[in-house]
């Protein structure tokens, strides 16, 4: 699996103009599956989402974590994530997991964070569908994680 993150100031999801899902201060997570993820893979993120200490403490500095400031995250599925631009110009998406497989594991992922962060402070987009996402990177603060290479 393969998430990007970005510390917000707020961020938000649309499907059809119509506003899903939002969050203030925190984090828009977007999530990639590939073929052969599993829930270890999930768990590992979770885990590292919620320790990542990206938001400022008291002296200005990177050194509180999600659940110390309080802070919400918008989670999207994003297949594109693991697109593959080896040969030519047009990206294949061959590693990304087919969605019968990936949708478990976001929901998983999803589920996750809510059981620590609380259900309140969780939004998602829909997945699959044509989404329109609007975010103010804090910062910016980007930083992508791949289960696979655990860095």
């Amino acid at each position: 699996m393969r998430i990007v993150i970005q510390r917000v100031t707020s961020a938000s999801v649309a499907i059809a103009g119509e506003t899903v899902g939002a969050v203030g201060e925190g984090m828009m997570i977007l999530v990639g599956v590939e073929n052969g993820d599993t829930r270890e893979d999930a768990d590992w993120l979770v885990g590292k989402t919620l320790r990542l200490r990206i938001f400022d403490d008291e002296a200005g500095v990177m050194n509180r974590s999600i659940e110390e400031i309080g802070g919400a995250a918008l989670v999207v599925s994003q297949f594109t994530l693991h697109a593959s631009t080896r040969k030519g110009n047009r990206p294949s998406y061959i590693r990304a997991a087919r969605e019968e497989y990936s949708r478990p594991l976001y929901d998983y992922f999803t589920d996750s964070l809510r059981n620590t962060l609380g259900t309140n402070r969780v939004a998602t987009g829909q997945f699959g569908a044509d989404m329109q996402v609007t975010l103010t990177n804090n910062g910016p603060v980007t930083i992508i994680i791949d289960s696979k290479l655990r860095e």
